[in-house]
């Protein structure tokens, strides 16, 4: 965890291009699940998954969680995604260029997104 902080520690973060490496649902409301394998290992999901009720974690987001996840999807970069974010939610989202990178931080992080210019 605190090598992957360290990696984009000295960054412009608005600068770079995020992409998910999971996928998600949404509810009627808008909200996101993200949805997390709980196996990777193709024994262990060959023989373990079936006994549980889902073979995911589910990460469930708020809305503006939920709208940052949406834009992410491997052409926008976090500048485009916090424009959009302030566009949308007006002074709810403010401050934007505080809250915005502390939640990619998060997301990279905890290995739910990694960046185009870092993975080259």
């Amino acid at each position: 965890m605190f090598n992957r902080k360290k990696e984009i520690k000295n960054l412009n973060l608005l600068e770079l291009t995020p992409y998910k490496f999971y996928g998600e649902e949404k509810d009627g409301e808008g909200n996101v699940t993200v949805l997390i394998p709980k196996f990777k290992n193709k024994i262990l999901v060959k023989y373990l998954e079936p006994s549980f009720k889902s073979k995911y974690f589910k990460l469930n987001l708020d809305k503006l969680g939920s709208a940052v996840w949406l834009l992410i999807n491997g052409e926008n970069k976090i500048k485009f995604i916090s424009d959009e974010l302030v566009a949308r939610f007006g002074d709810e989202i403010q401050p934007v260029y505080e809250r915005l990178p502390k939640f990619i931080t998060m997301l990279y992080t905890n290995k739910l997104i990694s960046f185009k210019e870092i993975e080259k």
